[in-house]
Protein backbone atom coordinates (compact mmCIF):
# COMPACT_ATOMS: atom_id res chain seq x y z
CA UNK A 1 0.00 0.00 0.00
CA UNK A 2 1.02 3.44 -0.18
CA UNK A 3 1.83 5.47 2.99
CA UNK A 4 3.60 8.78 4.01
CA UNK A 5 6.14 8.51 7.03
CA UNK A 6 7.71 11.37 9.17
CA UNK A 7 11.43 11.82 7.85
CA UNK A 8 12.75 11.52 11.18
CA UNK A 9 14.74 14.58 9.87
CA UNK A 10 13.00 17.83 11.71
CA UNK A 11 13.69 21.25 10.50
CA UNK A 12 14.78 20.21 7.01
CA UNK A 13 12.78 20.27 4.02
CA UNK A 14 10.48 17.43 3.36
CA UNK A 15 8.65 16.95 6.73
CA UNK A 16 7.42 13.07 5.20
CA UNK A 17 7.71 11.33 2.34
CA UNK A 18 5.58 8.70 0.23
CA UNK A 19 6.41 5.47 0.09
CA UNK A 20 5.22 1.47 -0.16
CA UNK A 21 4.28 -0.60 3.02
CA UNK A 22 2.88 -3.55 3.26
CA UNK A 23 -0.92 -3.52 4.32
CA UNK A 24 -1.36 -3.84 8.40
CA UNK A 25 -2.52 -6.71 9.93
CA UNK A 26 -5.00 -6.04 12.49
CA UNK A 27 -4.46 -7.36 16.26
CA UNK A 28 -6.58 -10.15 17.61
CA UNK A 29 -8.67 -6.83 18.93
CA UNK A 30 -8.13 -4.76 16.22
CA UNK A 31 -10.05 -4.02 12.45
CA UNK A 32 -8.22 -3.11 9.67
CA UNK A 33 -9.86 0.14 7.77
CA UNK A 34 -9.78 1.29 4.54
CA UNK A 35 -9.22 4.88 4.54
CA UNK A 36 -11.63 7.08 3.12
CA UNK A 37 -10.53 10.55 4.51
CA UNK A 38 -7.59 11.94 7.32
CA UNK A 39 -7.65 15.25 8.28
CA UNK A 40 -4.21 16.71 8.74
CA UNK A 41 -4.09 18.17 12.45
CA UNK A 42 -1.58 20.35 13.70
CA UNK A 43 -0.56 17.48 16.27
CA UNK A 44 0.72 15.64 12.88
CA UNK A 45 3.16 19.07 11.98
CA UNK A 46 4.24 18.53 15.88
CA UNK A 47 5.25 14.84 15.24
CA UNK A 48 7.15 16.08 11.93
CA UNK A 49 8.95 18.74 13.26
CA UNK A 50 10.06 16.89 16.25
CA UNK A 51 8.44 19.18 18.67
CA UNK A 52 6.87 16.15 20.07
CA UNK A 53 9.39 13.35 21.12
CA UNK A 54 9.79 10.45 18.54
CA UNK A 55 7.61 7.69 19.61
CA UNK A 56 8.03 5.35 16.60
CA UNK A 57 10.64 6.06 13.62
CA UNK A 58 8.96 6.58 10.57
CA UNK A 59 5.87 6.78 11.82
CA UNK A 60 2.81 7.38 9.67
CA UNK A 61 1.16 10.63 10.94
CA UNK A 62 -2.87 11.22 11.09
CA UNK A 63 -5.09 10.52 13.66
CA UNK A 64 -8.41 12.06 12.21
CA UNK A 65 -9.23 9.31 10.13
CA UNK A 66 -12.65 7.89 8.42
CA UNK A 67 -12.82 4.61 6.39
CA UNK A 68 -14.58 1.43 5.47
CA UNK A 69 -13.97 -1.90 7.97
CA UNK A 70 -12.72 -4.45 5.77
CA UNK A 71 -11.42 -7.29 8.05
CA UNK A 72 -12.75 -7.59 11.55
CA UNK A 73 -13.35 -10.49 13.76
CA UNK A 74 -16.89 -12.26 13.76
CA UNK A 75 -19.21 -11.16 16.16
CA UNK A 76 -17.18 -8.19 17.33
CA UNK A 77 -17.81 -4.38 17.69
CA UNK A 78 -17.68 -3.89 13.82
CA UNK A 79 -18.49 -5.89 10.94
CA UNK A 80 -17.08 -5.54 7.87
CA UNK A 81 -18.37 -2.81 5.80
CA UNK A 82 -19.11 -0.71 8.69
CA UNK A 83 -17.68 3.01 8.31
CA UNK A 84 -15.66 4.04 11.18
CA UNK A 85 -13.52 6.58 12.75
CA UNK A 86 -10.09 6.38 13.98
CA UNK A 87 -8.71 9.27 16.53
CA UNK A 88 -5.93 10.68 18.39
CA UNK A 89 -6.50 7.79 21.65
CA UNK A 90 -5.69 4.60 20.61
CA UNK A 91 -5.51 2.44 23.68
CA UNK A 92 -5.15 2.54 26.95
CA UNK A 93 -4.04 0.08 29.88
CA UNK A 94 -7.73 -0.01 31.54
CA UNK A 95 -6.17 -0.74 35.41
CA UNK A 96 -4.25 2.39 36.42
CA UNK A 97 -5.77 4.98 38.93
CA UNK A 98 -6.94 7.45 36.13
CA UNK A 99 -8.43 4.82 33.76
CA UNK A 100 -10.54 3.28 36.97
CA UNK A 101 -11.75 6.60 37.73
CA UNK A 102 -12.53 7.32 33.98
CA UNK A 103 -9.76 9.79 33.46
CA UNK A 104 -8.17 7.41 30.47
CA UNK A 105 -7.07 10.63 29.16
CA UNK A 106 -4.23 11.00 31.54
CA UNK A 107 -3.41 7.00 31.52
CA UNK A 108 0.63 6.72 31.65
CA UNK A 109 0.87 3.74 29.45
CA UNK A 110 -1.45 5.82 26.65
CA UNK A 111 -0.85 4.93 22.95
CA UNK A 112 -1.39 7.64 20.13
CA UNK A 113 -2.61 6.74 16.69
CA UNK A 114 -0.46 8.64 14.40
CA UNK A 115 2.19 8.96 17.24
CA UNK A 116 2.59 6.02 18.87
CA UNK A 117 1.35 3.65 15.66
CA UNK A 118 0.61 4.26 12.28
CA UNK A 119 -1.92 6.23 11.46
CA UNK A 120 -4.24 7.63 8.77
CA UNK A 121 -1.73 9.29 5.68
CA UNK A 122 -1.96 5.84 3.91
CA UNK A 123 -4.08 3.35 2.42
CA UNK A 124 -5.03 1.20 5.14
CA UNK A 125 -4.71 1.50 8.82
CA UNK A 126 -5.78 -0.85 11.92
CA UNK A 127 -7.46 0.54 15.02
CA UNK A 128 -8.04 -1.45 18.73
CA UNK A 129 -11.77 -2.01 18.06
CA UNK A 130 -12.82 -0.67 21.02
CA UNK A 131 -11.34 2.76 20.35
CA UNK A 132 -13.18 3.29 17.19
CA UNK A 133 -15.94 5.35 16.75
CA UNK A 134 -19.36 5.14 14.66
CA UNK A 135 -19.59 8.50 12.37
CA UNK A 136 -22.44 10.05 11.54
CA UNK A 137 -24.14 8.59 8.41
CA UNK A 138 -25.13 12.38 7.00
CA UNK A 139 -21.76 13.33 6.92
CA UNK A 140 -19.00 12.48 3.91
CA UNK A 141 -15.75 11.14 4.98
CA UNK A 142 -14.28 14.41 4.18
CA UNK A 143 -16.95 16.34 6.70
CA UNK A 144 -16.53 13.48 9.59
CA UNK A 145 -12.87 13.61 9.82
CA UNK A 146 -12.02 16.81 11.08
CA UNK A 147 -14.66 16.19 14.00
CA UNK A 148 -12.31 13.23 15.06
CA UNK A 149 -9.68 15.19 17.18
CA UNK A 150 -10.41 18.77 15.93
CA UNK A 151 -13.54 18.83 17.10
CA UNK A 152 -13.58 16.49 20.28
CA UNK A 153 -10.65 18.24 21.91
CA UNK A 154 -12.36 21.45 21.23
CA UNK A 155 -15.47 19.72 22.67
CA UNK A 156 -13.28 19.30 25.68
CA UNK A 157 -11.86 22.32 25.97
CA UNK A 158 -15.43 24.09 25.95
CA UNK A 159 -16.16 21.73 28.91
CA UNK A 160 -12.83 22.31 31.00
CA UNK A 161 -13.43 26.86 30.50
CA UNK A 162 -16.98 26.26 32.48
CA UNK A 163 -18.65 28.82 30.78
CA UNK A 164 -21.68 30.40 32.38
CA UNK A 165 -24.83 30.24 30.29
CA UNK A 166 -24.66 32.74 27.89
CA UNK A 167 -21.11 33.81 29.13
CA UNK A 168 -18.80 35.37 26.93
CA UNK A 169 -15.81 33.26 25.59
CA UNK A 170 -12.88 34.00 23.72
CA UNK A 171 -11.11 31.73 21.23
CA UNK A 172 -7.47 32.52 20.70
CA UNK A 173 -6.43 30.93 16.92
CA UNK A 174 -9.31 29.88 14.19
CA UNK A 175 -8.02 27.05 12.42
CA UNK A 176 -9.48 23.34 12.73
CA UNK A 177 -10.86 23.06 15.68
CA UNK A 178 -11.66 26.64 16.90
CA UNK A 179 -13.59 26.93 14.32
CA UNK A 180 -16.08 24.00 15.45
CA UNK A 181 -15.99 25.25 18.65
CA UNK A 182 -17.47 28.47 17.91
CA UNK A 183 -20.15 26.70 16.32
CA UNK A 184 -20.75 24.50 19.33
CA UNK A 185 -20.49 27.54 21.92
CA UNK A 186 -22.79 29.69 19.30
CA UNK A 187 -25.40 26.83 19.50
CA UNK A 188 -24.93 26.76 23.34
CA UNK A 189 -26.02 30.56 23.79
CA UNK A 190 -22.31 31.90 24.12
CA UNK A 191 -21.33 35.24 22.98
CA UNK A 192 -17.72 34.66 21.34
CA UNK A 193 -15.11 36.77 19.73
CA UNK A 194 -12.13 35.69 18.20
CA UNK A 195 -8.49 36.63 18.01
CA UNK A 196 -6.60 35.23 15.56
CA UNK A 197 -4.03 36.43 12.85
CA UNK A 198 -4.91 35.72 9.54
CA UNK A 199 -7.67 37.69 8.05
CA UNK A 200 -9.29 34.76 6.04
CA UNK A 201 -9.92 33.54 9.68
CA UNK A 202 -11.88 36.47 10.55
CA UNK A 203 -13.33 36.39 8.11
CA UNK A 204 -14.62 33.16 8.66
CA UNK A 205 -15.46 33.58 12.26
CA UNK A 206 -17.44 36.44 11.57
CA UNK A 207 -19.41 34.37 8.55
CA UNK A 208 -20.48 32.06 11.52
CA UNK A 209 -21.76 34.54 13.63
CA UNK A 210 -19.46 35.68 16.08
CA UNK A 211 -19.82 38.99 18.36
CA UNK A 212 -16.34 40.01 17.32
CA UNK A 213 -13.09 38.79 15.55
CA UNK A 214 -9.42 40.67 16.08
CA UNK A 215 -5.92 40.10 15.54
CA UNK A 216 -4.24 37.45 17.94
CA UNK A 217 -3.01 40.16 20.27
CA UNK A 218 -5.27 42.54 19.88
CA UNK A 219 -7.38 43.51 23.49
CA UNK A 220 -10.65 42.19 23.16
CA UNK A 221 -14.18 44.75 23.04
CA UNK A 222 -15.13 42.96 26.27
CA UNK A 223 -14.01 41.39 29.37
CA UNK A 224 -14.49 37.56 28.84
CA UNK A 225 -15.45 34.60 31.49
CA UNK A 226 -13.22 32.19 29.72
CA UNK A 227 -10.94 31.87 27.00
CA UNK A 228 -9.33 28.90 24.70
CA UNK A 229 -6.21 29.14 22.96
CA UNK A 230 -5.57 26.88 20.49
CA UNK A 231 -2.56 28.32 18.82
CA UNK A 232 0.59 27.15 20.30
CA UNK A 233 2.08 30.27 20.85
CA UNK A 234 3.10 31.18 24.91
CA UNK A 235 3.13 34.72 24.05
CA UNK A 236 -0.79 34.45 23.94
CA UNK A 237 -0.87 32.90 27.59
CA UNK A 238 -0.71 36.75 29.65
CA UNK A 239 -2.56 38.62 26.72
CA UNK A 240 -5.75 36.03 27.02
CA UNK A 241 -5.18 36.36 30.91
CA UNK A 242 -5.44 40.25 31.15
CA UNK A 243 -8.67 39.79 28.60
CA UNK A 244 -10.53 37.63 31.55
CA UNK A 245 -13.05 38.96 33.93
CA UNK A 246 -13.09 38.26 37.72
CA UNK A 247 -13.07 34.22 38.25
CA UNK A 248 -12.80 34.00 33.88
CA UNK A 249 -10.99 30.62 32.73
CA UNK A 250 -8.47 29.96 30.15
CA UNK A 251 -8.33 26.76 28.80
CA UNK A 252 -4.82 26.17 27.18
CA UNK A 253 -5.55 23.47 24.55
CA UNK A 254 -2.83 22.08 22.46
CA UNK A 255 -0.72 19.30 22.88
CA UNK A 256 2.67 21.79 22.22
CA UNK A 257 3.34 25.75 22.81
CA UNK A 258 5.81 27.86 22.93
CA UNK A 259 7.24 29.14 25.99
CA UNK A 260 5.22 31.04 28.38
CA UNK A 261 6.57 34.48 29.52
CA UNK A 262 6.38 35.63 32.96
CA UNK A 263 3.50 36.53 34.54
CA UNK A 264 2.23 39.75 36.80
CA UNK A 265 0.51 37.99 39.55
CA UNK A 266 -2.26 41.33 40.11
CA UNK A 267 -2.79 41.56 36.45
CA UNK A 268 -3.40 38.23 35.22
CA UNK A 269 -3.99 36.17 38.10
CA UNK A 270 -5.71 38.01 40.82
CA UNK A 271 -9.23 37.24 41.63
CA UNK A 272 -9.73 34.12 41.07
CA UNK A 273 -8.67 33.65 37.84
CA UNK A 274 -7.82 29.58 36.79
CA UNK A 275 -5.60 28.16 33.95
CA UNK A 276 -6.04 24.53 33.29
CA UNK A 277 -4.92 22.73 30.32
CA UNK A 278 -6.18 19.64 27.85
CA UNK A 279 -4.83 16.53 27.36
CA UNK A 280 -6.20 14.33 25.12
CA UNK A 281 -9.36 13.16 25.37
CA UNK A 282 -11.58 10.06 26.85
CA UNK A 283 -13.82 8.06 24.68
CA UNK A 284 -17.10 9.60 26.30
CA UNK A 285 -16.21 12.74 24.96
CA UNK A 286 -15.82 11.39 21.86
CA UNK A 287 -19.20 9.78 21.98
CA UNK A 288 -21.07 12.64 23.48
CA UNK A 289 -19.46 15.19 20.95
CA UNK A 290 -20.00 13.36 17.58
CA UNK A 291 -24.06 12.62 18.97
CA UNK A 292 -23.84 16.48 19.72
CA UNK A 293 -22.49 17.48 15.95
CA UNK A 294 -25.01 15.52 14.47
CA UNK A 295 -27.83 17.23 16.52
CA UNK A 296 -26.42 20.23 16.14
CA UNK A 297 -25.55 20.26 12.56
CA UNK A 298 -22.12 21.21 12.86
CA UNK A 299 -20.05 21.47 9.53
CA UNK A 300 -16.54 21.70 9.00
CA UNK A 301 -14.75 24.57 6.70
CA UNK A 302 -13.05 21.77 4.51
CA UNK A 303 -9.82 22.22 2.21
CA UNK A 304 -9.61 19.10 0.40
CA UNK A 305 -6.32 17.78 -0.88
CA UNK A 306 -5.47 14.57 -2.64
CA UNK A 307 -3.25 12.24 -0.36
CA UNK A 308 -0.44 12.09 -2.76
CA UNK A 309 -0.17 16.01 -2.04
CA UNK A 310 0.25 15.23 1.81
CA UNK A 311 3.57 16.91 1.85
CA UNK A 312 1.85 20.14 0.34
CA UNK A 313 -0.71 20.06 3.02
CA UNK A 314 1.14 19.94 5.78
CA UNK A 315 3.34 22.97 4.73
CA UNK A 316 0.11 24.98 3.85
CA UNK A 317 -0.65 24.18 7.88
CA UNK A 318 2.92 25.54 8.61
CA UNK A 319 2.54 28.22 6.49
CA UNK A 320 -1.31 29.30 7.52
CA UNK A 321 -2.36 29.14 4.13
CA UNK A 322 -5.03 26.67 5.65
CA UNK A 323 -8.53 28.28 6.37
CA UNK A 324 -11.09 26.15 8.48
CA UNK A 325 -9.14 22.37 8.22
CA UNK A 326 -7.06 20.40 5.27
CA UNK A 327 -8.24 16.82 4.48
CA UNK A 328 -6.74 14.40 2.64
CA UNK A 329 -8.89 12.33 0.51
CA UNK A 330 -8.76 10.01 -2.91
CA UNK A 331 -5.36 9.03 -3.82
Amino acid sequence: MRAWEVTGHPGEPGRIRLGERPVPVPGVDEVLVRVEACGVCRTDLHVADGDLEVRRARVVPGHEVVGTVVDARPGGRFATGDRVGVAWLRRTCGVCRWCRRGDENLCPRAEFTGWDHDGGYAEYTTVPAAFAYRVPELLTPAEAAPLLCAGIIGYRALRRAQLPPGGRLGLYGFGASAHLTAQLALAQGAEVHVLTRGEAARDLALSLGVASAGHAFDPTPVSLDAAIVFAPVGELVPVALEALDRAGCLVLAGIHMTDVPSLDYRRHLFLEKRVVSVTANTRADGEDFLRLAGRLGLRATVTQYPFLHADTALDDLAGGRVTGVAVLTGW
